[in-house]
């Protein structure tokens, strides 16, 4: 019974008898409001403890040597798909001029449905009897080893196709001047799928795969070629005054998605007003690891982006197209989801309730007071 007594002494929290306590309306008020605000902090917390969050961590990029893929989803509706063509250059030297593959173009009429979808080009090349690099047509039985029309590289060389001659012209430095005129290009009707297409646009979608060094992927009408180190296309022989490059960017990305990944070009589109010309997006990639909360690791990149429009009327005269120019951050954030501890939630719980009975104490206790003050200095004033 002793250490039962002293026990009793040790309590923190004396016991006030019921006939000593005084309720007010005030008291009560401060009451209700004070439960409320538990309530409503004790949802949150909840919240808090059944979603994860999300931290945030900066590094710097150390990696070297990596590849990742541009998705990218675009539609140009004036520009057919014959005459678009898909290239990417980079700070390494590395160099990819009409890439068709992983890439699937769509024509679209002027309303924008789907004429036509294939994967790499567009359209099928006409057989006939093509000419011969001595200058006679392919006899039956004949081996076909088609001229490269001045383009060959040795003396065994053989151009078989409109793609292969245009290919030797890009590998000399030349312009196809005159695919009118090359009869691997007229026996495949590539003149006449330009000229088909007139009126007609294209959706080109699929991915593209790049070194992570700075460069740039564009889209233009015509076949790249370089002369002297400088970038051009061999469009004089179809070229119309000026080729309308507006576009409607469906979606554009570097990597994986991830959750809450936001893709600042997706839904962005370009309508040309005047002269034709080159319009550039510089892009900033920032490199992104995100770690969900099963421990799945993501490997992507999030980005920022200007743009600017170069008319051609500007000296040098700009090549038509859509450029995108990237560059990667030497900084790296890490995305970490976490779930918050049974412990943190208890003690956030704790601390609520302490907090705000013990300011809802102090403010009644002010009130109660203050009124008690005011109501004796009334009954003060009626007997004066």
């Amino acid at each position: 019974m002793e250490i039962l007594n002293k026990l009793k002494n040790l309590d923190a929290y004396p016991k006030i008898n019921e006939d000593f306590y005084s309720r007010t309306f005030s008291g009560g008020v401060i009451t209700v409001v004070s439960s409320i605000i538990i309530l409503l902090l004790f949802i949150s917390e909840t919240r808090l403890l059944l979603y994860s969050a999300t931290e945030t961590k900066l590094i710097v990029d150390t990696s070297r040597g990596e590849r990742l893929h541009v998705n990218f989803d675009i539609t140009f509706p004036s520009l057919p798909c014959t005459l678009l063509s898909v290239d990417t250059v980079d700070m390494s030297g590395e160099q990819h001029y009409d890439i068709r593959h992983d890439i699937t173009k769509k024509r679209l009429d002027h309303l924008g449905n789907v004429i036509e979808s294939r994967q790499g080009g567009i359209g099928a090349p006409k057989i006939d009897r093509p000419l011969q690099k001595h200058g006679e047509r392919l006899d039956h039985n004949e081996a076909y080893c088609g001229t490269c029309y001045g383009a060959e590289t040795s003396d065994d060389q053989c151009c078989n196709s409109c793609e292969e001659v245009r290919e030797a012209y890009r590998k000399k430095g030349w312009a196809l001047t005159n695919p009118d005129m090359i009869d691997q290009c007229t026996r495949e009707g590539f003149f006449q799928k330009i000229k088909d297409e007139e009126g007609e646009g294209c959706n080109i979608h699929g991915f593209l795969d790049v070194s992570k060094v700075a460069g740039n992927f564009h889209f233009s009408p015509g076949k790249s070629f370089h002369q002297s180190g400088i970038p051009a296309h061999d469009l004089l022989a179809f070229q119309t005054e000026s080729y309308n490059i507006s576009h409607r960017i469906n979606k554009l990305s570097f990597g994986k998605e991830f959750p809450g990944v936001v893709n600042p070009l997706d839904g962005a589109q370009w309508k040309q007003g005047g002269s034709s010309g080159m319009y550039q997006y510089f892009i900033k990639v920032v490199p992104t690891i995100y770690h969900d909360i099963r421990g799945h690791k993501i490997n992507s990149n999030q980005f920022s982006v200007t743009e600017h429009f170069r008319d051609e009327s500007v000296y040098p005269r700009p090549l038509p197209g859509v450029y995108f120019f990237y560059d990667f951050s030497p900084i790296k954030v890490i995305f970490t989801e976490e779930n918050r501890s049974i412990l943190h939630f208890l003690t956030q719980l704790c601390a609520i309730i302490g907090g705000v009975f013990t300011v809802s104490g102090i403010i009644d206790a002010f009130v109660y007071h203050g009124a008690r003050t005011i109501k004796k200095k009334r009954e003060l004033g009626k007997y004066r």
